[in-house]
């Protein structure tokens, strides 16, 4: 059974089991059944970046999914309309004007799942379910840990599943979207395991009462999730229908992916190269609140934290690995697979490390377009979209271990990639032994990479992304919205597209 770890909002196993062979989730008095509707647009944020009329047809994540916070917010529009498809649902069921309405979305993530409820009033504004913003928990191991098990893996996801029928009125139950997304874990399973995996996930969910649709369970792209992010971070802090200096860029990192989102001036836009085989970059056009952006959103798979790892032990399989420490014993696990690295004498080596890290994150690839991040990648131009930063979940968690962030407590935190240099170097001069000793608190499977990750984490945004070391970053992890604060995260950008399809 997976550990839950309640987040804002602690949630309560109802006892829920599997009655021949099919899955029974109780949901107290008045649970209707939720049959699907159809409609809902997919793969709406291309691959590859083009500007033509034709191809725009199918470039529609950003502007659908700004679209959505069209229809929830009076002033927006989106630029020529007539290019795009909208969303729609055809769910048979009336929702009373002025009733407030809820989403459950559930994030499948690398490292584990989330849920997020959340309740939207009849101005189209977050308002508090309960004591909060947002109804929030959180389970371990995440869905791809079950690839040989995806029955279990379901099963993983009734604790969260029975907080969102406990906390969302019964007689809601029926009108309430539920949408599972699965990121950068399950992108990097071989295909038939992520099939079986959503296949006994969509039984579950589709027996739960909740609205539903079996394509509201799926695995959502690295660019969809990187919008969806920088929607969000913009929406909650009222940035949206402001200047472009006003607005502020997302990097993401995530277990098995790193994205990286911000809008662009029209010169870069002009300017931004055609995408070919090797070219994931996405530009959009858009306008909201009578503001045009240009939003670049790119998704680097196998950059993510935890897949990161594994790289580093790939490439040390037959060479002493200057990541770990010289007392480091055991495998790492990621994905299915166990990785195994021989260790140094001396142990830990910061520049060592850092050589290895460079030469995995590929910083000296050949540059076709006028500048890079790294891998070849076009950066998206930079500018005053970028000059305002907000870094999100394993950043902010690496900094809190590391005691860069020193209150856990806090929302959010300034500091500057020095920090992370800083970090690094002294936990990378430790043995195993040592980092026990001065951070007792540290749990076992964080000391044993704290060395890397922070090394890795410093790399990635001052090689990696060109960001100044010295330059002030937000550090987030919620926002503040209304007197409260918000889980700053992809699935708020999915809850508004939902909601906004049954208005």
């Amino acid at each position: 059974m997976s550990e839950v770890k309640p987040g804002w909002h602690t949630g309560h196993d109802d006892g829920s089991g599997i009655v021949d062979g099919d899955y029974s989730v109780p949901g107290g008095d008045g649970v209707s059944d939720g049959k699907p509707g159809s409609g809902l647009l997919q793969n709406l944020l291309p691959k590859k970046d083009s500007r033509s009329l034709g191809t725009l047809l199918f470039l529609s994540l950003p502007l659908v999914l700004l679209s959505a916070i069209m229809i929830l917010l009076p002033c927006v529009v989106v630029q020529k309309p007539e290019m795009f498809s909208f969303l729609s649902m055809s769910t048979g069921k009336a929702v009373t004007p002025g009733l407030k309405r809820y989403a459950v979305i559930l994030d499948a993530g690398s490292s584990g799942s989330r849920v997020h409820i959340y309740c939207f009033d009849s101005k189209n504004e977050l308002v508090k379910v309960g004591n909060e913003l947002e109804i929030f928990m959180h389970s371990e191991p995440g869905l791809s840990d079950f690839a040989k098990n995806p029955r279990k893996g379901a099963e993983s996801l009734l604790p969260m599943l029975n907080e969102a029928l406990r906390v969302i009125p019964a007689d809601q139950h029926s009108t309430t979207p539920l949408r599972l997304g699965a990121t950068a874990g399950l992108r990097l399973l071989p295909g038939d395991e992520v099939v079986n995996l959503l296949k006994e996930v969509r039984t579950l969910l589709g027996n739960s009462g909740f609205m539903f649709q079996p394509e509201w369970v799926n695995v959502i792209d690295g660019t969809q999730e990187g919008s969806y992010q920088w929607v969000t971070t913009n929406y909650l802090r009222g940035n949206l229908g402001k200047e472009l200096d006003e607005t502020v860029g997302i990097v993401d990192l995530g277990g098995g992916s790193v994205q990286m989102a911000y809008a662009i001036s029209d010169e870069d836009y002009s300017n931004a190269p055609k995408a070919g085989n090797d070219e994931l970059s996405s530009v959009q056009q858009v306008k909201l609140l009578n503001m045009s952006y240009n939003l670049y959103v790119h998704s680097y798979l196998h950059y993510g934290l935890l897949a990161f790892r594994a790289e580093v032990f790939k490439h040390s399989q037959n060479v002493p690995c200057p990541c770990v420490a010289k007392d480091f014993e055991g495998t790492y696990m990621y994905a299915g697979v166990n990785h195994t690295t021989i260790t140094r004498n001396e142990g830990f080596h910061f520049l060592d490390c850092q050589a290895l890290v460079l030469k995995i994150l590929n910083v000296d690839h050949a540059c076709k377009h006028i500048k890079c991040t790294f891998g070849g990648v076009w950066n998206g131009g930079g500018g005053d979209g970028f000059k305002q930063l907000f870094v999100a979940s394993f950043f902010f968690d690496k900094a809190v271990d590391a005691g860069i962030i020193s209150d856990k407590k806090v929302a959010s935190a300034i500091v500057t990639p020095a920090e992370f240099e800083k970090a690094a170097k002294k936990f990378c001069s430790l043995s195993l032994a040592e980092i026990v000793q001065q951070f007792p608190r540290l749990k076992e499977m964080k000391r044993k990479y704290i060395c890397l990750d922070l090394v890795y984490q410093y790399s990635l945004l001052v090689t990696g992304f060109g960001i100044d070391q010295n330059q002030e970053l937000t550090l987030v992890k919620k926002i503040l919205y209304r007197g409260s604060e918000v889980e700053a995260s992809w699935p708020l950008g999915s809850a508004i597209e939902l909601v906004s399809g049954y208005q």
